[in-house]
C-alpha cells in the first residue's frame, strides 16, 4: 500500500474550516486551514479577524488508508477532485502559501479559475503556446477560450484550466 503522506484538499461545510481543522488535529491527522488577518467594520467598532484564505477548503497530509477517517469527520463533505482523481498539492506549494501568509501585511486574493470573467489577462503555462499572453473570451467548468494576438492575427484557442494563470 501507499505509505507516503501527501497533501490533499478537502471540501467542508460552509464556515466549518477552522472547526474541521481542529477535529482533524484532535484525531491525529495533520491538517491546515490557511488564514489571513482582515479588518472588519461593525457599526460600533473595527475588529481584526482571521478569515480562511480558501473558503470551504482545508488541507490534510495523509496516507491513502486515511481517506475514510477524514471523510468520517464531522463537517467534511468530500475530497476535492481534479480530473477524476483526488487533488494532490505539492509540499513546495504548501510552503509557498505558508511563506506568503507569514509576511507582514500579506494580502492574498484567491481567484476562482472556473469563473474567469471575460477580458481577464492570462499567461499560458504549458503546451505549444507556453509563455504567450492572452485575454479570456469565455470560460467554462474545465476549459477557457483565450484570444491570442500573434503575427498580427487574432486566434481563439481553447485551454484546460491547468494550462493558464492569471
Amino acid at each position: 500500500m501507499d505509505k507516503v503522506k501527501r497533501w490533499h484538499v478537502i471540501y467542508t461545510k460552509s464556515k466549518w474550516e477552522k472547526k474541521v481543522e481542529g477535529l482533524l488535529l484532535k484525531s491525529g491527522i495533520e491538517s491546515w486551514c490557511p488564514v489571513q488577518k482582515k479588518e472588519r467594520q461593525w457599526s460600533d467598532r473595527k475588529k481584526i479577524i482571521e478569515e480562511p484564505l480558501f473558503r470551504s477548503y482545508v488541507f490534510v497530509k495523509i496516507e491513502k488508508e486515511e481517506h475514510s477517517k477524514v471523510l468520517g469527520t464531522i463537517g467534511v463533505v468530500n475530497f476535492l477532485y481534479f480530473e477524476k482523481k483526488p487533488a494532490i498539492i505539492r509540499d513546495n506549494e504548501i510552503e509557498t502559501i505558508r511563506k506568503y501568509l507569514g509576511l507582514a501585511n500579506a494580502s492574498i486574493q484567491v481567484v476562482n479559475m472556473t469563473n474567469l470573467p471575460a477580458q481577464t489577462k492570462v499567461s499560458i503555462n504549458q503546451g505549444l503556446f507556453m509563455g504567450q499572453k492572452g485575454e479570456v473570451i469565455r470560460s467554462g467548468k474545465k476549459t477557457v477560450f483565450v484570444q491570442l494576438q500573434s503575427i498580427n492575427m487574432m486566434m481563439m484557442v481553447e485551454f484546460k484550466l491547468a494550462e493558464i494563470s492569471v
